[in-house]
């Protein structure tokens, strides 16, 4: 439902800070089409400010770019770019992306909105003091979000964490400079040539992992849950 210009002017606007259910975070927010990105974390509603192109637009495309190419390589598997997800009755975030097998953990809802925990997410963050690395990183977390990828740009560095035994354990690079996904099978990522923006050598790595025996059973096992869903 589409709220009226009348019913828009009784429904108080979205603040930053606001400590809200994810009901009245939803009314509020469809109450506002101007407003790009909201998230509703842990309670509280976050409203994204102007995105720099260095800090965040470049590395977001690129990072789209390595995750979309794994997807056109993998059917089954939807890449969402800033999707809303509705993680529990107090954690609505947007993540710069997902990567999910709609059923497997996550779902589309009748409304299509995500409904669940993802697979993986993405986000991309100035530093390690960003909300990436803190509440939203525990709402992931707790709400079993599996693999966690944290690009924090000024930093100059890329954190993915695995969750184990409800843990998030940070994933460091092989003696190749490479990081394996564990819950995505062939998507390999090479973390310095990200980091240096040499997406050539990025892509290429990736074409070895969609390439590897892994990913070709991970195809067929996707082919089969795919049969099982209709």
């Amino acid at each position: 439902m589409v709220a009226t210009p009348e019913i828009r002017l009784s429904i108080p606007p979205l603040e930053n800070g606001d400590h809200l259910s994810r009901f009245e975070f939803e009314r509020r927010y469809q109450a506002m089409p101007q407003v790009r990105k909201a998230e509703l974390v842990e309670g509280v509603v976050y409203m994204a400010s102007p995105l720099r192109i260095k800090s965040h637009g470049e590395p977001h495309g690129d990072l789209v770019g390595w995750l979309w190419t794994y997807k056109t390589a993998t059917p089954g598997v939807i890449l969402g770019i800033e999707p809303t997800v509705r993680l529990d009755l107090e954690n609505e975030p947007q993540p710069d992306a997902v990567l999910l097998v709609p059923g497997r953990q996550a779902r589309v809802g009748e409304d299509d909105y995500i409904e669940g925990a993802p697979e993986l997410v993405v986000e991309v963050a100035a530093s390690s003091v960003a909300i990436d690395l803190h509440d939203k990183k525990r709402a992931y977390r707790r709400s079993g979000v599996r693999e966690y990828i944290v690009w924090r740009t000024l930093d100059h560095q890329v954190d993915w964490f695995v969750l184990q035994a409800d843990e998030y354990v940070a994933q460091l690079p092989d003696e190749q400079g490479i990081i394996r996904s564990n819950v995505f099978p062939g998507l390999w990522l090479a973390v310095s040539a990200l980091l240096s923006a040499e997406m050539a050598i990025v892509l290429s790595v990736l074409q070895q992992g969609l390439d590897s025996p892994e990913h070709h059973a991970f195809v067929q096992q996707l082919a089969q849950h795919m049969g099982n869903q209709k």
